[in-house]
């Protein structure tokens, strides 16, 4: 009478163990797992927070135009709080002491020109009237466009921009400005009681041979939600390659092999991945 028994070889056994991850991977593929799920939903986070943000400047931008903030309010004026806000200021324009600020527009390459605007209290805000091209850099070019008088100013008041442009310096000793960086511009040109913010004029405020107003450009990027669904999708892509290593064992089905006693291959003993009944003679 035969005995029919199921051997595992040695060598699968081995396979198997040099399958199982070490400790230290496991742990470090658990907290990866954690860390992108938490990518994920601070993303989400970052959407309906830029979400919020960009519904108030929508409302900031449509309002209508409201005095700009006393010099007592200047050291509370804040980027969260006020910018972007559309505003309106009276006073005369200083042309001899205007700054231009290198600028891409739609309308092509050129500069901003940013004049001072003195108030009757004698309070200065820097105003940007707008764009000119390249061409017409030099003030004597656009005479016609630079009102002498009172004037009133409407458009959105903006936050300084002390840092440079994009890979670039301001050099006021040049006198090469990238940036709109009111503190900077101020002590280059010798003003003094300055707003520490500016005022991008609407087209409203353009005059006839002066510079291109109502270019400002609002744009917030938003792509929150496709950062979030690939963080998500790292994760679960992780939790299915965890589930496999350390599940695998649970789905997969032995194969079996029955040969007869006495067959020609009874004392052969089969290895790897189909090995299967081992008989042997009683």
């Amino acid at each position: 009478m035969s005995e029919i028994r199921t051997v595992t070889s040695e060598a699968e056994d081995a396979g198997r163990k040099a399958a199982r991850p070490r400790l230290w991977l496991t742990v470090l593929s658990l907290a990866a797992f954690v860390i992108l799920i938490a990518l994920g939903v601070g993303q989400i986070e970052r959407r309906a927070w830029k979400l919020a943000l960009i519904d108030r400047v929508e409302q900031r931008v449509h309002a209508p135009a409201q005095p700009i903030p006393s010099p007592a309010a200047w050291p509370t004026v804040s980027t969260a709080n006020d910018e972007y806000r559309h505003v309106s200021v009276t006073g005369r324009f200083l042309h001899d002491r205007e700054t231009l600020v290198q600028a891409v527009t739609e309308e092509g390459p050129g500069y901003w020109v940013l004049t001072p605007l003195q108030r009757d209290d004698g309070s200065l805000v820097l105003v940007n009237r707008g764009f000119v091209p390249s061409e017409r850099r030099d003030a004597s070019t656009r005479q016609g466009g630079n009102p002498n008088g009172q004037v009133e100013i409407t458009g959105l008041l903006r936050m300084t921009e002390p840092k440079g442009g994009f890979l670039r310096n301001n050099v006021p000793q040049h006198n090469r400005w990238y940036s709109r960086d009111v503190a900077a511009i101020a002590a280059t040109r010798g003003l003094h009681d300055v707003a520490p913010f500016f005022i991008d004029a609407d087209g409203g405020s353009q005059t006839t041979g002066g510079p291109i107003g109502g270019l400002t450009v609002i744009r917030f990027p938003n792509n929150h939600l496709i950062y979030a669904l690939t963080w998500f999708a790292l994760a679960f892509m992780l939790a299915g390659k965890l589930l496999v290593t350390f599940g695998g064992g649970l789905f997969r089905r032995k194969r079996f092999v029955h040969e007869p006693a006495g067959g020609p291959d009874a004392t052969a003993r089969r290895t790897g991945s189909d090995a299967g009944t081992i008989v042997e003679s009683t």
